[in-house]
């Protein structure tokens, strides 16, 4: 908060000019700490909003992932049954490897584009 102005004078004494830029100098720092601590609290109360929704978001993504191993080793496991172990594992690889691909490609896209 800004302090008062210590003292007054009588309009007729005059200050040195030194005194006058240096008192003005310290206000000025003063008002942008007040300023930097006022946006500092607020985006902290921000983010500590938003902390236990990243946390699940985050967790969530998490299972996602590994929803996504399992249905590619569950291809993989079918597949072996037709056309062998080896075929059936590199077949779930190339659709997970091309699924990431076109994924990738249309965000590559999308950056590029400017949308």
């Amino acid at each position: 908060m800004l302090k008062p102005a210590e003292h007054m004078q009588d309009p007729g004494e005059e200050r040195p000019i030194g005194e006058i830029v240096h008192q003005l100098l310290e206000e000025g720092k003063a008002y942008a700490k007040a300023e930097i601590d006022l946006a500092k609290a607020t985006a902290e109360a921000k983010a500590s909003e938003y902390k236990w929704p990243a946390i699940y978001f985050f967790a969530g993504l998490l299972f996602a992932q590994a929803a996504v191993t399992v249905l590619a080793v569950t291809i993989a496991l079918a597949l072996a049954t037709l056309v062998g172990p080896l075929a059936g594992g590199l077949a779930a690889v190339l659709a997970a490897g091309g699924a990431a691909g076109g994924l990738a490609w249309l965000g590559m896209r999308r950056i590029r584009d400017g949308r």
